[in-house]
Order: structure tokens, then sequence, then C-alpha cells
């Protein structure tokens, strides 16, 4: 089963300190895993960010909230024990712990209230939506940048689809030195494309002296328009003429199965690139976008205040 959200763990989190044991998190997390019948697949499932396990996210989160109100305390480094108010909250029995009852507490109202202070026309509106979300701050964080990312390549590939065909080709070279092709060095990479071009429209070359040179098709289609299986064949033989057997064939739109068959089958060795991917890849390595602002997200380094914690 999926990992509950942050606020759907608090009881379970809760419970697994009732033992009154000093309990480090590791110890915590297994239980709340046990007790939430967790998966080993579940317990490993990642943040979008891929910087920790959306089990130990969840469930920290849940302390921090709890921590709070009081409701547990940090003993020492990843250590955490039940408070006297922790107990007598279990001793109520309650169905469900989330933010709503943790209000009741003055240090988390309190604390909610510090948070949500900001200046105007700031972060104030954010801050709420995500501490009433059922996602972690990291969750919901990860949300609003995919959201940006997905309207951004959107708004990329209009540009794209808008342009010439000759900047298009420009583009599809500047993005594969981007990526690295060619020792990531601009002059290496070429547009060729032109009345009598052969089907080639761009080359890159892989090593200084030229000997190794990647070629490619760009085709700017509107999204309906899909690439076929000919149009690959087309390009296998003029990598054959072209006496090379590596080529990227970049679309606006996409690729028919019967074209990525193809593709499966030749000799040559192609590289499809659809319209989605294209922008993915001109926003992953800034063609025709810059960056506006960058945020930060910061921790406490517990190595500075407890060095000598084992």
């Amino acid at each position: 089963m999926p990992v509950p959200d942050f606020q759907s763990l608090m009881l379970p989190t809760l419970k697994a300190l009732a033992d009154e044991v000093e309990s480090p998190l590791p110890t915590i997390r297994e239980r709340v895993a046990r007790a939430e019948n967790l998966t080993l697949e579940d317990r490993q499932e990642m943040l979008s960010s891929g910087s920790q396990s959306v089990l130990s996210n969840r469930v920290n989160w849940a302390m921090t909230y709890m921590a709070r109100a009081g409701l547990l305390e940090r003993v020492r480094r990843g250590v955490y024990r039940l408070t006297e108010e922790g107990r007598r909250l279990l001793s109520r029995s309650p169905a469900r712990i989330n933010t709503q009852l943790l209000q009741e507490y003055s240090g988390f109202a309190e604390w909610r209230t510090k948070s949500k202070q900001s200046p105007p026309g700031q972060v104030a509106d954010a801050t709420k939506q995500i501490t009433e979300s059922a996602d972690t701050p990291e969750e919901a964080l990860g949300k609003a940048v995919r959201e940006l990312s997905e309207a951004l390549e959107a708004d990329v590939l209009d540009r794209v689809r808008a342009a010439q065909p000759e900047f298009f080709e420009q583009v599809v070279v500047d993005l594969l030195i981007a990526m690295g092709y060619g020792g990531g060095d601009a002059t290496r990479g070429r547009v060729t494309g032109c009345s009598g071009d052969g089907g080639i429209d761009g080359t890159i070359q892989e090593d200084v002296l030229g000997l190794d040179e990647i070629y490619i098709q760009a085709k700017k289609y509107a999204d309906s328009n899909t690439v076929g299986a000919g149009a690959l064949r087309n390009f296998a033989g003029a990598l054959v003429a072209a006496g090379t057997n590596k080529g990227v064939f970049v679309t606006t739109s996409g690729f028919t199965p019967a074209a990525r068959d193809y593709v499966e089958r030749s000799p040559q060795r192609i590289v499809l690139i659809d319209g989605n991917e294209l922008a993915h890849r001109m926003v992953e390595h800034d063609i025709g976008v810059r960056i506006r602002k960058q945020y930060q997200t910061k921790r406490v380094d517990e190595d500075y205040f407890e060095p000598d914690a084992q």
C-alpha cells in the first residue's frame, strides 16, 4: 500500500514511542512501517528529488509537528521519547492526530502563527497551503517545481514549433553540444540543412579530428503529425550514404509505434527524441531558458552542534 500522508502517520508515530523507552529514528520508522503494513517497496519509495525516502520524510515531519505541540521530545541526536503530554493524548485513544488537533496545544499554535508571519505579498499564502496540506513541505515544494517545469516545457515546445525550420535545426545542434556531445565544444557542431542535404540537417564531430560524426535530422511538425517508419528508413539510408551509423532524429511531434519498432531493428544506431523530451532536455540544459529565481532549502548540521555524537 502507498505510504500514508504525514498527518496520517502522526498517530502511528506517537504510538511507536508508547513504550516510554528512548527510541532512535530508525527504530521509530520501522515500528511505523510495521504498524502500517508497508512493504519493502513502499519503504524504499523516494521523494521526487531523490534526497530521502518518502517514509523517512513523512515520519520526520510528523515528529517535527508533534514535537512543537510538546507530545514528544528529542533526547539527543536521533533519539526521541514520549512526553507526559503525549502520554495523556494517547490515553484519550484519539482516532486520528492531525494539525487541527495539534492546534489545541499552545506551543504548536504559536509556532504556526509565527511561521505565517511574513512580509505582505510574499510566502504567507504558500506557507498556509503547505502546512494545511496532506503533503510535507518538501513534497509540496516538489509538486510546485514540477508544475512550473511542465508549464515551462510546454511553452518552450510551443516556441520551437512556431520558429523557422532553420532555427529549429540550430536548436538541436546547440542542445546536443550542451548535452556533452562533441566534448561540449560548439565549434564541433554545425547545421547543414539545405536543399540537397541528403536528409542530414546537422552534424557533430565527436573527436577533434572529425574521424567520427553524429548525423542529425530535425523535423518540425505539429503535434498531430507524427513521424512514421518511412521517414526513419530514409534517414537510415542517408546515414549509410554518409558512411556512418550514428544518428539522432529529433521532432517537435512524436513517433509512430512502427517508427520506433524500425529503429529497434535497424543496424544503424539511431536515437529518437520527440517533442516532450526535446523540451525537457532544453530546460534541463538551459537552451532557450534562463534562471529567474533560485531558492535554497537548508537543514541543521548535526555534526556542528554535536560533533562527538555517535
